[in-house]
Order: structure tokens, then C-alpha cells, then sequence
């Protein structure tokens, strides 16, 4: 049962996702009518990046979170899912009749919330985590989805254009979890000052690591 919950979340791996988001802004930047939708995605999908990124470095370095809710930070996978996925089928009916759309949107986040549901099935996040990671991404999807709702958005470049620039990239990385932990940890013990990351177990029994020798 375990590989089925580990094929599911490598869906939502940031090796994964990000090559797609890269390729969707690509996508949208090539046509000079679609650039605007472009840059709101880069600003929405980062933002919601930035706010993942910065809970889990305040956590790791400085042991910011709630032991009362076990929350160490976003739900990585869960964010990344709900931004990305929703955006990806609603482009991809976007020539199709508006129920069309909506409902490919609709599918895009239930398969989201499954990735989320994968995260609690494999006991790596907390519920508390992947809610959060699940509005904080929703909130990113839903706010470029509302801006290009009546904006009629017509991309003259084939699908397969993006597809093609992002392929390689999946091939080579999917199966393969992203070392984007491992590197905020050693980000968040550098910055800190101490030997090691604070860690779930530190917080729920209210222990500090040692600092880092001078």
C-alpha cells in the first residue's frame, strides 16, 4: 500500500511540479497577447513558493511552529499540488465550453487533495500541514484563475511546444524525490547558528538543538 501513497506523492514533488510550472509560464510568455497571464502566474506560483520555503526555514532554523496543532510549515507537495495541478487541466480544456473548463479545474484540485491525502497516509505531515499547504495553494490557483476568467485567453503556440521543453526535464527527475529538504535544512542550520534543523520530535517535546561551535 505504501508504493501506491509513494507513487501519488511524487506528484506533488517539487521535482516534479516545478519543471511544470516552469513550463506553463513558458507556454503562456511565448504569445504576446497571453504574456500578462504569464507574469501573473510567475507571481502567484513564486509567492506561493516563497511562503512554503520561509515557514519551513522558520521552522528548521528557529523551531517556529505549534506543538499544539503539530504544525512545522506548509505542506510542500500539498501547495505546489493545488497551485499547479488545477491551472494545468483548466489550460489544458481551455478551448473547450466554460462547464468544461470549470470542471477540468474542479478534477484538478481533487487530484491535488488526493496528493495532499497521500502526505497523511504516509505519516510525513501533520492534517494541520496539508490544510494549510492546501488554501495557501488554492489561494494561488484560484487568484490566477479568477484573473483570466473573462481575459478569453487565446495561445496561438501548441501544447506540445512547453511540453517538449519540460519532458526532459520529468524524464530525468520523476521517481526521484527533489533534494529541496535536505538543501532548506542546511540553509536553516547555516543561517541559525546550530548543529543541526529542529525537527517535529523538538518541538512536541520542547527541546532546542546545541548551537554550532564559533
Amino acid at each position: 500500500m505504501n508504493s501506491f501513497w509513494l507513487i501519488a506523492t511524487g506528484f506533488g514533488d517539487s521535482g516534479f511540479l516545478l519543471p511544470a510550472a516552469f513550463g506553463v509560464a513558458i507556454w503562456l510568455a511565448i504569445d504576446r497577447g497571453t504574456r500578462p497571464a504569464a507574469v501573473h502566474w510567475v507571481l502567484l506560483f513564486g509567492a506561493c513558493g516563497l511562503v512554503v520555503m520561509l515557514s519551513k526555514l522558520a521552522f528548521m532554523g528557529w523551531g517556529i511552529g505549534s506543538a499544539r496543532f503539530d504544525f512545522t510549515g506548509f505542506s510542500g507537495h500539498t501547495a505546489l499540488a493545488t497551485s499547479v495541478w488545477p491551472v494545468v487541466f483548466w489550460l489544458v480544456a481551455l478551448r473547450c465550453a466554460p462547464f468544461v473548463r470549470v470542471s477540468a479545474a474542479a478534477f484538478g484540485w481533487v487530484w491535488a487533495v488526493f496528493i495532499g491525502a497521500s502526505r497523511l497516509a504516509l505519516e510525513v505531515h501533520s492534517t494541520a500541514e496539508v490544510a494549510a499547504g492546501a488554501a495557501l495553494g488554492t489561494l494561488a490557483s484560484t487568484s490566477f484563475l479568477r484573473l483570466q476568467w473573462h481575459r478569453h485567453l487565446k495561445v496561438r503556440t501548441p501544447r506540445w511546444l512547453a511540453l517538449g521543453l519540460v519532458l526532459p526535464l520529468l524524464f530525468f527527475i520523476v521517481g526521484r524525490p527533489a533534494p529541496t529538504q535536505y538543501a532548506m535544512e542546511r540553509l536553516a542550520v547555516w543561517m541559525a547558528g546550530i548543529e543541526r534543523p529542529f525537527t517535529r520530535s523538538d518541538l512536541l517535546q520542547a527541546r532546542e538543538p546545541a548551537r554550532a561551535p564559533n
